[in-house]
């Protein structure tokens, strides 16, 4: 399966924000629609933010207007911007690629968000 690389998370306080990066390689970017889902423990994993390579968005409801996820074409490269974080916010956060053509999903390693005072 395909590796993705991730950084950006870390311990930030209540209303502050972290940027998450995920670079993906150029072929399975193109093809792909990306997102960032997020698990904390005892909890199942969920979809935070997508975006497909023509820009069509889907949030999670408890992140619309505080979240924000972008890709860069050019740098095979999807964000998750995150702001006005909260206690509620902390999980680990995973990149995904979902490849329609191959019907298939390839996940990054994860990165802790904790958000606490």
């Amino acid at each position: 399966q395909v590796q993705l690389v991730e950084s950006g998370g870390g311990l930030v306080q209540p209303g502050g924000s972290l940027r998450l990066s995920c670079a993906a390689s150029r072929t399975i970017f193109s093809l792909s629609r990306m997102g960032w889902y997020r698990q904390a423990p005892g909890k199942q994993r969920e979809l935070v933010a997508s975006m497909s390579s023509g820009g069509n968005t889907i949030y999670e409801d408890a992140v619309k207007g505080r979240f924000t996820i972008s890709r860069d074409n050019a740098k095979n490269t999807v964000y998750l911007q995150m702001n006005s974080l909260e206690p509620e916010d902390t999980a680990v956060y995973y990149c995904n690629a979902y490849v329609q053509l191959f019907n298939n999903d390839y996940w990054g390693q994860g990165t802790q968000v904790t958000v606490s005072s």
